[in-house]
């Protein structure tokens, strides 16, 4: 249909409107009150009526300005003087939701939208419609375009909350939650272009909130401001997923966001080292801050990327007049801390919504504070192991994740060292129970495979590093982990697998050859300096490997090739050459053990 072209029907809509609301000054007494139901449900209809026509022909300009006029109409007749004010508060709660649903036409449908609901703030007082524009933002789900939607209602919650005079906190504390789950159900499911319009209301509100706790008095302006700073930081999250997190707009959202963080005391290195999402939490919420974790389900998210977009953009670390180089120097020279950053950090890169570019960014700063070495003897005041430990680990995992999943070779090169750079932060001593750690928890053949390389490299520099008089005396170098029987588990892990039977080909290729490489490497260096550290040249270890190791695998390795070697399938051809380099090192193998068998017989 043309821009200009007519809707099927012909439309009176102003009219009809006009008829319905002169209806209202008819009633005046209680008894009539039941009728005074109808008559706005009979209004509800026709805005409902008028809004299908106009989103079922959004090319047609007489059904947008039609549409315009009917809710012009609304606007003129709430801002009559002589309206009665039981007639207000009736329409008030229809109104917010009836006109909302505008918005998802024009943007000046939009606008007089919120017109409508400024004024019914005007009329009807703000502590009355803090509950009935919560309750519109319950019907965002219902909506076709909720994102153009839920615009008049943000709009009118900023306004409502610098309008209240009396326990400001307690209300605002009520409507956060339910503003929150709304923009991350958005925000995580839809790729609407829109959403910046959306932010740039959620960030008005914040900027509303915020001019509130400069006029309020230091006790519950505490509280304000943590509250603040937990819906800015989940803003700052869901911002940076969302669809238009490139736009210019999106960057000036994040300056306001930042200056407002700023505002709220939450510094970068607080942001990175101390803030404590959980004890702020039951700081606001008290003892109610189990119904509340749900909408701040991003906030360790948030605290990760207002840094990260302080040092992507020079505009977002001047709004918060952070130095990101003395920063970066503080994490370089303090383990401790570089850890529990590195704990806030590994937000970013598990986010799954996340773009990758930032979370490239975040690779990158990583890099920037984490050199790979470290010293071999720590003060046992600040190297407190264990209490650091899942922070690391689970970032470990996160790094993992983004080698397996980056859609690039610069990502996952980048990752790769970042991995071995947090590995070499961790003192030998622990190093190996990490990496066994991750085999353990990892289900991608080919990253197990890394790790199993990584391994068997630190092996290797153990015994470069291992001095003649050490190698005389058949000793590895002192506080190794790695020269140890649990260098034999980890072997025992992939070629027999804890359920049962032989590893799974050619689906676990990658990592049987790396296991396999492993035990060669440990066999021929112990064999080759004469001694037993992971007791791999034992005859009780010997005899285990052979019978329940290798020549299970042979076994399995020689039925797949023989049922492959013929067969000119291309899923055949791929079978037999994944399984050839891995036939080489599985035979060597077992011709090892068989000699050093024999040796020991």
């Amino acid at each position: 249909m043309s821009a200009k072209e007519e809707s099927p029907v012909a439309r009176n809509d102003v009219l009809h409107l006009r008829g319905i609301l002169e209806s209202f000054f008819n009633f005046t007494e209680a008894e009539d009150f039941h009728q005074y139901e109808n008559t706005i449900s009979e209004l509800v209809k026709l805005l409902d009526s008028v809004l299908d026509a106009a989103l079922s022909y959004p090319d047609n300009e007489q059904e947008e300005s039609n549409a315009f006029e009917v809710v012009s109409e609304i606007y003129r007749h709430i801002c009559s003087p002589s309206l009665d004010q039981a007639l207000v508060d009736a329409l008030s709660f229809e109104l917010p939701k009836a006109v909302s649903k505008f918005a998802a036409v024009s943007l000046r449908l939009s606008d007089m939208a919120i017109s409508i609901i400024n004024q019914l703030i005007v009329v009807c007082g703000p502590r009355d419609m803090l509950p009935i524009l919560c309750n519109a933002l319950g019907y965002s789900s219902k909506m076709v375009r909720a994102s153009a939607y839920v615009v008049p209602p943000f709009s009118g919650l900023s306004k409502v909350f610098t309008s209240i005079q009396r326990r400001q906190f307690e209300q605002i504390k009520e409507a956060i939650p339910i503003i929150l789950n709304v923009l991350k159900n958005m925000s995580l499911q839809t790729d609407d272009a829109e959403l910046e319009g959306v932010f740039g209301k959620a960030v008005e509100i914040a900027n509303s909130i915020r001019a509130i706790c400069a006029k309020m008095e230091s006790g519950t302006n505490e509280k304000l401001r943590a509250l603040l700073g937990l819906y800015a930081l989940q803003c700052m999250a869901l911002l940076s997923a969302s669809s238009s997190y490139k736009s210019s707009t999106c960057h000036s959202l994040v300056i306001q966001l930042s200056h407002i963080i700023s505002f709220c005391g939450l510094s970068y290195p607080y942001l990175l080292t101390s803030y404590n999402v959980d004890i702020v939490a039951s700081f606001v919420f008290g003892e109610d801050k189990g119904d509340y974790t749900g909408c701040l389900s991003h906030v360790k998210h948030g605290a990760a990327l207002s840094v990260i977009w302080g040092y992507v953009s020079k505009e977002v670390s001047e709004a918060t007049k952070e130095d990101l180089d003395v920063i970066k120097n503080e994490l370089c020279s303090a383990q401790t801390k570089r850890w529990e950053a590195l704990g806030t950090l590994k937000h970013a890169l598990s986010f799954v919504n996340l773009p990758w570019e930032l979370k490239r960014h975040t690779i990158n700063f990583l890099l920037c504070v984490i050199d790979g070495h470290v010293p071999d003897k720590h003060d046992d005041e600040l190297y407190e192991w264990s209490t650091y430990m899942p922070n690391v680990f689970s970032a470990l995992q996160a790094i993992v994740m983004v080698i397996m999943c980056a859609p690039d070779t610069d990502y996952r090169k980048k990752a790769f060292d970042l991995l071995k750079r947090v590995l070499d932060d961790i003192h030998i001593s622990q190093r190996f129970d990490i990496l066994q750690a991750l085999i353990r928890v990892t289900n991608s053949s080919s990253m197990i495979a890394i790790l199993i390389d990584l391994v068997r490299k630190e092996m290797h520099m153990e015994v470069c590093h291992t001095t003649p008089t050490e190698k005389t005396e058949g000793k590895a170098r002192p506080n190794t982990s790695f020269w140890t029987p649990s260098v034999l588990e980890l072997v025992e892990l992939v070629l027999r697998p804890p359920q049962g039977g032989p590893p799974s080909l050619p689906e676990q290729g990658d990592a049987v050859l790396s296991a396999l490489n492993l035990y060669r490497f440990v066999l021929m260096t112990e064999s080759t300096g004469n001694t037993n550290h992971t007791g791999v040249v034992s005859r009780s270890s010997l005899q285990k490997a052979y019978s329940q190791w290798l020549l299970p695998l042979r076994t399995l390795v020689a039925g797949i090739m023989s049922e492959n070697t013929n067969d000119y399938d291309q899923l055949a051809v791929d079978t037999v050459c994944t399984l050839n380099p891995l036939e080489l090192v599985l035979y060597r193998c077992i011709e090892l053990v068989e000699e050093k068998l024999k040796q020991s017989s």
